[in-house]
């Protein structure tokens, strides 16, 4: 086959001995099965700049830091340059992640290195040694979709005990290995702490997982995993042990809005009287 342009220099370099095939392409990326010291990697080339879309990254850029002034104005710019270190930022933050919920215990690709915009990482396997397939490939009885939802709601609380937010899942980027559930598809992962859109996410993450698993064992449907974790995560209560049971009682206490349009009123009526001793001044 064609040896793709980007893995070039890193085949002379020695990162990786041989091409073996294209596994997938899409919209943000293609991803290649590599050899590598012995051993069956893959490649995830990301795409070119002029390649890509950025509409719609803006609720996941949030929060993350350029590394200095002159880049983070370009970021918000968005002028050439700006947008150039967008891309870097991008790619890195999914490097960033994977690394971060690997030590934190979460299931994700090992990944190996990063270099000139191709991150090599772990070949996730299923349990014949065949590229694990994707969870929506898959049919599922009542009882597996239990155990995998129980499981995945343990990965994304582990996940968020290390400060993150996938910000895109569902079943298409899920791969069902022989060792378990993997996590796949991280450039968007967002800091929990530092992006405003973090809550919002995270429940549409776990609605999304209620949502597919609840086809096949539709007492998931009415669950709220979301809101009972982000609870507790916001108290500082949450762990990765944290026993959960899928029920969140809002608070139904009474505004009191008496009180709240007394303020309204107040700082209405101050507003106005300074208003008028400026005018009379």
């Amino acid at each position: 086959m064609k040896i793709p342009k980007r893995l070039e220099p890193l085949l002379q370099d020695g990162l990786i001995d041989e091409v073996l095939g294209q596994l997938m392409s899409g919209k943000e990326a293609e991803v290649y099965v590599v050899g590598c010291k012995g051993e069956i990697r893959c490649a995830k080339i990301y795409k070119e700049l002029n390649q890509r879309s950025f509409h719609k990254q803006t609720q996941y850029m949030e929060g993350r830091k350029g590394r200095n002034s002159r880049r983070s104005r370009a970021m918000e710019k968005h002028s050439k340059f700006g947008r150039k270190e967008q891309e870097a930022s991008w790619q890195s933050a999914e490097v960033d992640a994977l690394y971060r919920l690997t030590d934190a215990g979460v299931r994700v690709p090992r990944p190996f290195s990063f270099c000139e915009g191709v991150l090599l990482m772990e070949l996730v396997v299923d349990g014949d040694g065949e590229v694990a397939p994707r969870l929506n490939d898959l049919q599922l009885n009542p009882t597996l979709a239990r155990e995998y939802h129980r499981l995945l709601i343990e990965q994304v609380v582990r996940m968020l005990c290390a400060g993150l937010v996938h910000g895109d899942l569902s079943e298409f980027n899920v791969l069902v290995a022989g060792d378990g559930l993997v996590i796949i598809d991280l450039p968007q992962a967002i800091d929990a702490a530092g992006n405003n859109n973090a809550g919002r996410l995270f429940a549409r993450d776990v609605d999304n997982l209620a949502a597919y698993f609840g086809q096949f064992a539709p007492e998931l449907l009415t669950t709220a995993y979301a809101q009972e974790i982000w609870h507790l995560y916001e108290k500082g209560a949450l762990h990765p042990e944290s026993t959960l049971t899928g029920r969140f009682a809002s608070s139904e206490k009474a505004a009191d809005v008496r009180s709240v349009m007394r303020e309204i009123d107040d700082s209405r009526k101050e507003a106005l009287a300074r208003e008028l001793g400026r005018r009379v001044a």
